[in-house]
């Protein structure tokens, strides 16, 4: 195994992103981040360079196709590999609430499911690679309506429900090939993202249980590491 691994973040935020970021960089990864907008990257990647942690920055939204590919493209070509991948992008519009399961329309659950086709296209693109070398890790982050009922989330819910069960069989597919790939099952408010900044601003939403962005990335880390188990589940009290 080589001695230089690149961890690529798509959906890096203030939240779980940067905690990701934060927590692999810390042994030894180069991160590469990816989201939609560069408004933040000099911040994220000033704020990991304190902590000695090499970062570069890269601008994509995942229902890009070809500029998602093409950032793909650049991190290979700049940091030689790409070892891990974490996909937790968050909505388009985190303030725009979901239509409950009883209006769900298919025209809807089409729009919830473009995140998830991203996460297909992205392992497709580094899965290769990872196979040949005989190492490599998939996280992904996705929400608990995917194994509780939540009627609220309507197309939202099944979104979630598609991207569990795409990582948990990537973990049983690729148990023999020295790829791990996981997920990480959130129920709660993750601290300093932006969806828990906007929510816990309204007054309808103060006191709502919340989930503390380090814990889950050392979680993630733990599972990245020991393999033993394919999902790690965050419940803050749904």
């Amino acid at each position: 195994m080589s001695s230089h691994r690149t961890a690529l973040v798509i959906g890096a935020g203030p939240g779980l992103g940067m905690s990701i970021a934060h927590r692999f960089g810390r042994e030894g990864f180069t991160v590469a981040l990816v989201s939609r907008s560069d408004t933040r990257h000099a911040g994220y990647v000033a704020d990991l360079d304190k902590a000695g942690i090499e970062a570069t920055s890269h601008t994509a939204d995942v229902r890009d196709e070809n500029r998602l590919l093409a950032v793909l493209d650049t991190v290979a070509e700049r940091h030689g590999t790409i070892d891990v991948v974490y996909y937790g992008p968050g909505a388009a519009d985190p303030g725009v609430r979901p239509v409950p399961i009883t209006g769900t329309t298919s025209d809807g659950v089409r729009q919830a499911m473009s995140w998830v086709y991203p996460a297909v296209d992205v392992v497709a693109k580094v899965l290769p690679a990872m196979t040949e070398r005989g190492d490599g890790g998939l996280l992904f982050a996705g929400g608990l309506s995917s194994v509780v009922p939540m009627p609220a989330l309507g197309d939202l819910a099944v979104a979630s429900a598609a991207l569990r069960n795409y990582a948990l069989t990537l973990n049983a597919g690729l148990a023999e090939h020295g790829v791990y790939a996981g997920t990480l099952t959130i129920g709660g408010l993750i601290e300093r993202g932006d969806i828990h900044t906007l929510l816990t601003s309204q007054e309808a939403f103060k006191g709502i249980g919340t989930l503390d962005p380090d814990k889950i990335a050392e979680t993630a880390w733990t599972l990245y590491t020991d393999r033993d188990r394919p999902e790690a589940t965050f419940n803050a009290g749904f």
